[in-house]
């Protein structure tokens, strides 16, 4: 953990996207949000264009992109509400995206992701959930790092997840090719690799103006659990103890990935995990909530960076 005190905020869980950005400007600036037509990614963007930024919508489904942008521009009037394709588990859609990314980036919200999915992998053998939550959103970020740098203290805020406590990232065994695969392990390892990836991020590209954190959204109802039935959540909540919270709306859930992307409370910030619009405490034995002192470990991210780099080279 760092040896810095822990950063707190006027905000609350119960606060929302709206809520953290009311008295800020954003005009002039740019930001692209992941999976920006579903979910939290909708409010994410929609609360970043009311506050007057231009947003780009990167998602798969350029026709659901387009219906959630008109659906932004109608509800803030801002009309630099763009869309452009992104499918994070091909790397080549990646490279594609980036090459034609023109000019300063000040926010990248890395957003989207999939859950608990059965054993999947993309064609170089990569694990589903590693590919598309961590590698993709690594080598977006990587490839934009020069529009980032342009843009002069700009952010990344990786949404990672409380589930990141059920694994950390095995070295020995990332894409499950000798231990059998195990959903919300997969999914565990994913989001612990988000975490890390702000912790090394913020330390390579420091000498850019570049700030990367990690959060965790909350519980929020969305498609991202469609492979996941209500039964298995259901389960999995009663797992985690009595004094779970309730579930958040998605505007809720926004909050966090706003306040880490657009707030000037967080200026110069970086390499930490924030939940509920605070940052988190190491996690206690058995508790639901903070974070892993693996996931912010600098071996561990060192090493994972290094490993990202040449599975991707390799790919």
């Amino acid at each position: 953990m760092t040896s810095n005190p822990l950063i707190t905020t006027p905000f609350t869980r119960e606060s929302t996207a709206a809520d953290v950005l009311a008295a800020i400007d954003l005009t002039g600036r740019r930001a692209v949000v992941t999976g920006g037509a579903s979910g939290i990614g909708v409010e994410t963007a929609r609360a970043l264009a009311a506050a007057g930024a231009e947003v780009t919508l990167a998602v798969r489904d350029a026709e659901a992109g387009r219906r959630t942008a008109e659906d932004i521009t109608r509800t803030t009037g801002n009309e630099q509400v763009r869309v452009a394709p992104l499918d994070l588990a091909d790397q080549a859609s990646v490279a594609a995206f980036v090459a034609d990314w023109q000019g300063p980036l000040h926010m990248l919200v890395n957003n989207a992701g999939i859950m608990a999915s059965p054993e999947m992998r993309t064609p170089q053998g990569w694990e589903m959930q590693f590919a598309t939550n961590h590698l993709g959103h690594f080598a977006l970020a990587a490839g934009l790092r020069p529009a980032l740098a342009a843009a002069g203290g700009a952010r990344v805020a990786a949404v990672s997840s409380s589930a990141h406590l059920r694994s950390p990232v095995v070295f020995d065994d990332i894409h499950f090719r000798e231990r059998p695969y195990e959903p919300w392990s997969a999914y565990g390892q994913s989001k612990t690799a988000n975490v890390l990836f702000a912790v090394e991020a913020t330390k390579r590209w420091a000498s850019d103006g570049i700030t990367v954190n990690a959060l965790m959204p909350g519980g929020i109802r969305t498609k991202l659990q469609r492979y996941v039935s209500d039964e298995e959540l259901n389960r999995l909540r009663a797992e985690r103890g009595p004094d779970l919270p309730r579930w958040k709306t998605p505007e809720q859930g926004a909050a966090t990935s706003v306040l880490v992307a657009a707030s000037p409370l967080l200026d110069g910030v970086g390499g930490r995990y924030f939940e509920d619009c605070d940052e988190a405490a190491e996690n206690r034995p058995g508790a639901p909530d903070g974070v892993a002192a693996y996931a912010l470990d600098p071996e561990a991210a060192r090493r994972l960076w290094e490993v990202s780099v040449a599975t991707l080279a390799a790919g």
